[in-house]
């Protein structure tokens, strides 16, 4: 009985100390200490490595992470003072991730060249999107080679498909008031629309259609970027508690879409089985989730063939295809919207693939013709060169326990350290005339001049092989040292060739049906660290178009 009098008398006392000021005190302290405990943690950069941003000490790390917003300012400023001379550099990064050494296009071949097991691009994924909290520690490694393996080879049979539900979701999305114009946040126009053109290729129908689901894959892409910028802001030390306690919206609306997928799941499996037992002539639907049970399958993991295990493997697939792609066709819509009126893109647009849609059979795309879109294709590219939603989207973690050393300057990066190809090269003057500018027919231009000359040319005997690869490499879906917004090297982005389909078949077909006013001036996106936050209050005005007789 004394010893419980004792402990409540205690308890009370401690209670009755812990005044508002006193916890606010003890909070600033531990982060002030979880902080010191992080920086021991973190890799050390060689001292002949020159900085951007604030350098110094204590004082302006702490600077640093204060100026959150100027971290693209200072990337774009080591390129030009550093890197485009081929030296690496070292940008601030936020407050929970390592500093960056930031490697010169030159380079950028030999970063990619390290072997999974000296410099992983995955433990770099894993650590900048938090994935051990964010994606319930499941990795992204299986469903990035099912991507890999089946989505061109299947992709051109599916493109009908997609079609029809982009036309659908588009005129939903738009309206068909051919009479006044229609005032529309672009941001969540566009929301409505690629989260169930992606989903008819994920998931199929009529799942695809289904508001429930696709609000819980759009909350939960939502969940991930924001836990992404709070997540970066904790100590690491800390992430074990406040991952898991940010994360929980994740697990909410996971379980919501999972409540109307595994039905869907488990049909496919049944209709895999009995088609690969012949017991049924009729092939499974071509989605996302049979491709998921035909390599799981083929590759003997009765792990991967459950309907949770599938669910989750379409998390990390869901989350890119879903906000990446929102944010390149709403930088393009700004892009076009705020160009300079007399080079009349809109029209030009209009006009090429009006007439390419013309010539295809029956009106449906094929890749053929959505290929010869040169114009579309270089107002999409120019798009994503100039206005970049991220400093860099090509890192690799060096997991070597020995670190690795540069061949070209000597220096030498430890265990842990990050390093990041810049994309300030695709605003570099040297490459590209008049960078700073939205140039729509910047790399068409090129293309038909190309064509102009090339039939001339083989007539006369000339060889024009390597010319004919050169621009080639001028398309959206290939990437290069000078071209990153989809990575680069044999981690570029696998679901780069559907996302420039789909890309390609919404301006057509948004162009085609309706007129867009023209906004004065393109509104800025908020930088965070080394991401944007897009204007997401921009408007737009737009009407159908009265069809011709």
């Amino acid at each position: 009985m004394a010893i419980t009098s004792l402990s409540s008398s205690l308890l009370e006392s401690l209670l009755a100390s812990l005044t508002l000021g006193r916890v606010t005190a003890l909070v600033f302290l531990l982060t002030i200490v979880s902080f010191a405990i992080d920086s021991t943690r973190k890799p050390t950069y060689p001292k002949s490595l020159p900085r951007v941003g604030f350098t110094g000490g204590i004082g302006a790390t702490v600077r640093n992470w204060m100026n959150l917003g100027n971290y693209h300012n200072w990337v774009e400023e080591g390129y030009n003072k550093y890197g485009k001379h081929g030296r690496s550099f070292v940008t601030p990064s936020s407050p929970s991730q390592p500093d960056e050494i930031v490697v010169p296009r030159e380079q950028v071949a030999w970063m990619l060249e390290q072997p999974e097991t000296v410099a992983s691009t995955q433990e770099s994924h894993k650590d900048v999107l938090f994935g051990t909290y964010n994606f319930f520690n499941v990795d992204d490694h299986f469903p990035t080679k099912v991507m890999h393996k089946h989505l061109a080879r299947n992709l051109v049979t599916l493109l009908p498909d997609i079609q029809q539900e982009v036309a659908e979701c588009i005129d939903i999305a738009f309206g068909t008031d051919t009479e006044n114009w229609t005032t529309l946040n672009l941001w969540e126009a566009l929301l409505a629309i690629v989260p169930r053109v992606m989903n008819r290729l994920a998931v199929g129908l009529p799942l695809c259609r289904n508001q429930a689901f696709l609000s819980s894959q759009v909350g939960f892409a939502d969940d991930v970027f924001r836990n992404c910028l709070i997540l970066t802001l904790f100590p690491t030390v800390l992430h074990p508690l406040v991952g898991r306690l940010v994360t929980l919206p994740n697990w909410y609306h996971f379980h919501q879409g999972y409540r109307l997928l595994k039905p869907v799941i488990e049909q496919r499996l049944r209709d895999y089985e009995r088609f690969e037992s012949g017991e049924s002539q009729t092939p499974p639907e071509e989605s996302l989730i049979t491709w998921l049970i035909r390599q799981a399958k083929a590759d003997n993991l009765p792990h991967e063939q459950t309907p949770y295990m599938i669910a989750m493997r379409l998390l990390p697939i869901e989350f890119a295809a879903i906000h990446t792609t929102v944010i390149t066709l709403h930088a393009l819509f700004l892009d076009l919207l705020a160009s300079d009126p007399s080079k009349d893109y809109l029209s030009i647009l209009r006009e090429e693939t009006t007439a390419v849609l013309q010539s295809e059979p029956n009106g449906i795309w094929t890749k053929n013709g959505l290929a010869r879109l040169y114009r579309t294709d270089s107002a999409i590219r120019e798009s994503m060169r100039l206005s970049t939603f991220s400093t860099g989207l090509t890192h690799r973690k060096v997991v070597a326990k020995e670190g690795i050393t540069n061949p070209f300057e000597g220096w030498h990066a430890p265990y842990g350290a990050i390093l990041m190809a810049n994309m300030s090269v695709q605003h570099d003057a040297d490459i590209y005339e008049d960078p700073k500018t939205y140039d729509a027919l910047r790399f068409s231009r090129v293309r038909e001049e190309y064509e102009a000359r090339s039939q001339e040319e083989v007539e006369k005997g000339k060889d024009n092989t390597e010319e004919a690869l050169r621009i080639k490499r001028l398309g959206v879906v290939t990437t290069s040292s000078e071209f990153l917004p989809f990575s680069h090297g044999r981690h570029a982005c696998p679901g780069r060739f559907f996302v420039a389909h789909e890309v390609k078949m919404m301006l057509a077909h948004i162009l085609q049906n309706y007129d867009i006013k023209p906004i004065a001036e393109r509104p800025r996106p908020t930088w965070v660290a080394h991401t944007i936050i897009p204007a997401l209050d921009v408007k737009i005005e737009v009407k159908r178009r009265q069809r011709k007789n």
